[in-house]
């Protein structure tokens, strides 16, 4: 239906923009797809709205760049992005200028179509956002010192020896504290643990 969100995806990798089409399609969700962020940017102005999924690597603008071009413009749709393992730092980044959510290759359609899902549910209704943000604070609060210490390492992107170096406790050590982490706060990745850190620290 044409009053529906759209999710526009922008990715230079044309077999990636067609599966992801592919599979929202068969969920019943709609899409417009951008073989470039010059592309997408140019149809910004008549854009239904809805979310944007875009790679971290592309020719021409970033994925990054264009998330910060999209929050100069005023565009309030929450942006997904999708990386390769060696670009968590820079998806790490990014949510800190406030992306919905990213994405490790190669992903599930499971976790796609859960992000894609929650950034809709996300626009359409702040006070649901109000909610998961004040869970996620009851979550934090539960976290000892120590374990607050190694999870902002983590979600600073630094490897686990690099945690223990920095807090002079040895790397089996990190990985317990870890564990915990991961338990006290519900996450299943990495990244859900830095979305909702990132969530938390909203005002």
């Amino acid at each position: 239906m044409a009053n529906e969100p759209v999710v526009h995806v922008i990715d230079d990798d044309a077999s990636v923009r067609d599966s992801l089409a592919f599979l929202l399609d068969c969920s019943e969700i709609r899409t417009c797809t951008y073989e470039s962020a010059i592309q997408f940017l140019k149809a910004v102005p008549t854009m239904e709205p809805g979310c944007i999924i875009t790679d971290v690597r592309m020719p021409e603008m970033s994925g990054l760049d264009l998330v910060a071009r999209l929050r100069d413009i005023g565009v309030t749709d929450p942006v997904i992005v999708i990386t390769g393992h060696a670009d968590v730092p820079m998806a790490i980044q990014a949510l800190h200028q406030g992306v919905s959510d990213f994405i490790e290759k190669p992903f599930s359609d499971e976790a796609i179509l859960l992000a894609v899902r929650t950034a809709l549910a996300r626009q359409r209704s702040r006070d649901e956002m109000a909610v998961e943000r004040d869970e996620i604070r009851k979550h934090l609060a539960t976290l000892s010192g120590r374990e607050r210490e190694v999870m902002e390492g983590l979600i600073e992107g630094k490897a686990n020896k690099v945690i223990a170096y920095d807090l002079d406790i040895s790397a089996r050590t990190v990985e317990v504290y870890r564990a915990n982490v991961m338990t006290k706060m519900g996450a299943r990745t990495l990244s859900e643990l830095v979305r909702m850190v990132m969530i938390a620290r909203l005002a």
